[in-house]
């Protein structure tokens, strides 16, 4: 296989947490598209320096989590909370009404956090360890798990005050 051949297949088998970072990171469609057009080409632009030092699909959620703040900061604005698209967590279908309150009142809760925050959980909800998430992030395993503690709590808190 050759480079263009290679990106293309780990493009194909990692491209859902790419749109769900877009997702998580943007407003509208059009922010939407730019923000994934702007992290393929810098996956694309970057891709002949992987170092193996992770696995690809680290290394791909860590660029585009990357590009995605970095995107946010030169479009100059200033958002500590963005709401989530209504479809992210949309895993399968819910006929209880009762627990569909639930579900509801949780993709609030998440809305709430700030990008860094929103960013772990999702990636926590996606199963990833502790040491994935860090090396996404940028941060320690153990910070993660602090972090991580941190953030429930607060959930916590918040869907008991509800």
């Amino acid at each position: 296989m050759d480079k263009q051949e290679d990106f293309m297949t780990a493009i194909k088998e990692n491209e859902g947490f790419i749109y769900k970072i877009a997702s998580i990171y943007t407003k509208t469609i059009e922010d939407r598209s730019d923000l994934i057009q702007e992290i393929f080409y810098q996956l694309w632009k970057s891709f002949g320096t992987f170092n193996q030092k992770s696995s690809l699909s680290t290394w791909m959620y860590r660029v585009a989590l990357n590009v995605a703040i970095y995107h946010l900061k030169i479009a100059g604005r200033k958002i500590l909370t963005m709401p989530l698209d209504e479809h992210i967590f949309d895993i399968y279908e819910i006929n209880d009404s009762e627990i569909e309150e639930k579900w509801h009142t949780f993709k609030q809760l998440i809305d709430s956090l700030n990008l860094l925050d929103k960013g772990i959980v999702i990636l926590y909800l996606e199963n990833k360890s502790h040491e994935e998430i860090a090396q996404i992030i940028g941060i320690s395993a153990s910070n993660v798990g602090t972090k991580l503690s941190r953030i429930k709590d607060r959930l916590k808190q918040k869907f008991h005050k509800i």
